[in-house]
């Protein structure tokens, strides 16, 4: 049972159920900067903006992604998830963090670890001793890798995940690639072999991320039609890095309506799936 500590939201937009967010990020500019960000914020994203545009928009549960921009500082995430308890996050690591620590993070709402791995040149092995030890410890706590990157990169780290026993969440659709294929590149069709294993989802997050909005519904199509709304949820990307001033809350809110007309897939895909997935 999850208590809201504030006044819940009225009617979800997309089905009368509580709706799940889980794909965003909050910060502050005060924040330590990685030297190797990718991207810098305009404007701060605190935790307090991110509720009420949840609360504006009918959503109740969100689900923080870790941001590389600040490297492994996580304390924000972590504060806010402590704090209002329909929140989850997911963080950034090192592999030698320990089991202990890990655990004090799962303790205030830590799910999983993110590896945003698309603005690395020289990705870490996920075969190498160290990850492995790491990646056992995520199993263990029955936590989650959230992977990103682009999709001609993906089928090495699937294969290592997958080897290593954890559940996968991969985000932005998988990213297929319109050079080699669309829907069709290898990367993707890993992506929809992953899903077949069973321990593996998929985010519906950051439509406008992909190369057209064509290519966003080609890659909805197909993974609606390989995984299925249990394997897929849903994710605004708030505040939208790089697009801030371009993209607004709501219009995530229409275009996945659009991707996902059907209102019964969008019930699993925005309640039913990550309820089970992220809050249980």
């Amino acid at each position: 049972m999850i208590h809201i500590d504030q006044a819940s939201p009225g009617t979800a937009p997309l089905a009368d159920a509580p709706v799940v967010d889980a794909h965003a990020h909050a910060f502050t500019l005060d924040m330590p900067l990685s030297p190797t960000a990718w991207h810098a914020p305009p404007a701060a994203a605190p935790i307090e903006q991110y509720l009420a545009a949840l609360d504006a928009n009918g959503v109740t549960f969100g689900v923080l992604a870790g941001a590389t921009l600040f490297g492994t500082y996580n304390d924000y995430a972590i504060e806010a998830c402590r704090r209002h308890r329909r929140l989850r996050t997911t963080v950034i690591l090192e592999p030698d963090t320990s089991q202990r620590e890990m655990r004090a993070m799962a303790a205030d709402g830590v799910i999983g670890v993110r590896l945003q791995w698309r603005h690395v040149r020289e990705v870490p092995d996920l075969k190498s001793g160290a990850y492995r030890v790491f990646l056992r410890r995520i199993a263990d706590l029955g936590w989650q890798v959230h992977l990103h990157d682009d999709s001609d990169r993906l089928p090495p780290y699937l294969d290592a995940l997958e080897a290593a026993g954890v559940t996968v969440v991969v985000e932005h659709f998988g990213r297929p690639n319109p050079d080699t294929g669309g829907t069709a590149c290898p990367g993707f069709q890993r992506v929809l072999r992953s899903v077949e294993t069973g321990r593996t989802w998929v985010k519906l997050a950051s439509a406008f991320r992909l190369a057209s909005a064509q290519l966003a519904r080609d890659a909805a199509a197909e993974l609606l039609r390989h995984a299925g709304p249990e394997r897929l949820v849903w994710g605004s990307d708030w505040p939208f890095a790089a697009f801030e001033s371009s993209i607004g809350y709501r219009q995530t809110l229409d275009t996945l309506q659009d991707l996902v007309p059907d209102p019964a897939a969008r019930r699993r895909i925005t309640c039913e799936t990550p309820l089970k997935l992220f809050f249980a």
